[in-house]
């Protein structure tokens, strides 16, 4: 049977494929149509497995509602691709509407004629990357979000989803901006693990005693040293980017504003 240019477009269209790849898959299906587009998922399924071993280091976030999801590309030039970001913005919103949270639950959303996860391998094996849905957020709460460019030819790179009470929305925003700049990984020092501390605690009074400190003042030594740790890890006790008199803490005690939980994406991360 002979295959037209018209054949091949038809093919084309339905997959995404290029040229070549569609003139050779209907040719090995002797012009059969859904056959054809059967060998190109093979195909593409195989391009994939062959890229799997690639890291998805590049990317971007998105956000919709209460949602915000961190989608990996290879580089950045596909990070700026239309087709990459429409899709970023047709997973988001996937997700927002079912409360995903976890790249597991993401992937297995519905979106259009199937997950989540199709969508983006459809994509990767038309684009010829490894795309990736690294990270998937959702909260139930008063929410506030903001995104980051890293770069101006870039979409955003760096997202924030802050979930509070209280009625100071522009100091939320500010807070989200700190999260963005400072990388808090915890709102307060009860939210770091036992073992964490532990482990800090261990390294302090090592050090100390490594740099010969008096063991009578080891313990007020391991002590300041874990303080100095909080003010790094924890969101309420690092000093405010917008006010460095104050901590965070104070600026959001003093405006009735309770912060319950945040998250940071990051592409690359």
């Amino acid at each position: 049977m002979a295959i037209t240019a018209a054949d091949v477009k038809k093919l084309r269209d339905a997959t995404g494929a290029g040229m070549m790849d569609a003139k050779k898959a209907l040719t090995e299906a002797e012009g059969d149509f859904e056959r054809a587009v059967e060998i190109l998922r093979v195909t593409g399924q195989a391009k994939m497995a062959k890229r799997s071993d690639r890291e998805a280091s590049n990317g971007i976030v998105a956000a919709s509602g209460k949602s915000l999801i961190q989608l990996g590309s290879e580089t950045d030039f596909v990070a700026k691709n239309g087709e990459f970001i429409a899709l970023a913005d047709k997973v988001v919103a996937a997700v927002a509407a079912a409360g995903a949270n976890g790249a597991e639950a993401a992937n297995a959303v519905a979106l259009e004629d199937g997950t989540v996860q199709s969508a983006i391998e459809a994509l990767a094996t038309k684009i010829g990357e490894k795309l990736e849905l690294k990270d998937a957020v959702s909260y139930e709460g008063n929410t506030h979000t903001y995104l980051h460019r890293r770069s101006q030819d870039l979409p955003p790179q760096v997202g924030v989803l802050v979930e509070y009470t209280g009625e100071d929305e522009a100091l939320v925003h500010s807070v989200a901006l700190q999260i963005a700049s400072m990388q808090p990984q915890f709102v307060k020092r009860e939210d770091v693990p036992a073992e964490l501390v532990e482990k800090e605690a261990r390294i302090a009074k090592e050090t100390a005693l490594e740099e010969g400190k008096p063991e009578k003042i080891l313990d007020r030594i391991v002590e300041g040293r874990l303080g100095g740790f909080y003010k790094d890890v924890c969101l309420v006790e690092q000093p405010a980017v917008s006010d460095d008199k104050k901590t965070v803490g104070q600026l959001l005690d003093a405006a009735g504003v309770v912060v319950t939980r945040f998250a940071r994406l990051s592409a690359g991360a």
